[in-house]
């Protein structure tokens, strides 16, 4: 009977801990949740308080009683922000679509064909992740602007359409793919062009929604190159818009304007994000483990 009490007591400790230890811990993650979350309200609260009323503000307040969307029209009239959506649009289905088609095509070549160098050249291709974007930038600029590709879709597109990172993590998708499954798609006299079709990837669809997701935000969030090789507003994207506005718009002392000019810019990768994050988490999962 103590043995029995003693087990008790020892199985009630264990579980008051197991509790106190979970309290813990969804406590912290629920304030580091409030210390992301932070900066996204208040950067719509912003958006919708009034020019006046927030300039009037000596104490920030973290809430209004009159929201006005005076901003969003202020934001999409001062410069032609609708433009500069359907650019960005036009640029990042068109990169993804391209650098999908290439990685693709390479990571099959890598995971199921065999030839001389296959893998020295792998080696090789993942050495280029080892070198900054910043560093070929320049050389990336010269080309294009030796052939003539400047303020284009094209000289915007094409520095992007490969990308090794990308190609390493369909590749080892791919190779995760049993052997037998291609053995027995040859025997059958499936073609390799059928078998990647029909098999591959619809096996690594997590994955490659993944890649497709990634992209989408990477073009999306673009600033650098587009800044660089574009100096016409025919070809401007939404982040050469936010510089825009600041310059030539409304100018930087109305914050609020500038804070709902972000917001919609913001606003479909947040969206996309919270759409298809179960799929970005589970092939991410599934392209970094080997089995």
């Amino acid at each position: 009977m103590t043995d029995t009490n003693e087990y008790g007591r020892e199985g009630a400790k264990i579980r008051v801990l197991g509790t106190v230890r979970k309290v813990f811990t969804y406590a912290g993650l629920s304030l580091w949740g409030l210390v992301v979350l932070f900066p996204f309200y208040w950067m719509i609260l912003t958006s919708l308080k009034n020019y006046g009323a927030y300039t009037s503000e000596y104490v920030p307040r973290f809430f209004t009683l009159s929201p006005t969307i005076e901003n969003y029209l202020k934001a999409f009239s001062a410069v032609p922000l609708a433009k500069y959506f359907l650019n960005t649009l036009v640029f990042t289905l068109a990169t993804t679509a391209l650098m999908l088609l290439i990685i693709i095509l390479a990571a099959f070549a890598f995971a199921r064909l065999d030839f001389k160098g296959k893998d020295l050249l792998f080696t090789l291709f993942l050495s280029l992740m080892m070198i900054p974007n910043e560093l070929v930038i320049i050389t990336n600029f010269q080309t294009v602007t030796l052939l003539g590709l400047r303020n284009t879709f094209t000289g915007l597109i094409l520095p992007s359409v490969t990308s090794v990172f990308y190609l390493y993590l369909l590749r080892e998708a791919f190779a995760q793919v049993p052997d037998s499954l291609y053995l027995a798609a040859k025997v059958d006299g499936t073609s390799d062009f059928k078998y990647l079709w029909k098999v591959i990837l619809p096996i690594c669809q997590p994955t490659v929604v993944t890649i497709v997701i990634l992209k989408i935000i990477e073009c999306w969030n673009s600033y650098v190159w587009p800044r660089l090789i574009t100096d016409n507003q025919a070809y401007f994207l939404v982040s050469n818009g936010i510089q825009e506005i600041r310059e030539n718009g409304f100018g930087r002392e109305n914050i609020p304007a500038m804070m709902a000019a972000v917001v919609a810019i913001s606003l479909p990768l947040i969206i996309l994000f919270l759409v298809f994050h179960k799929k970005i988490m589970a092939g991410v999962s599934r392209g970094g483990t080997k089995g």
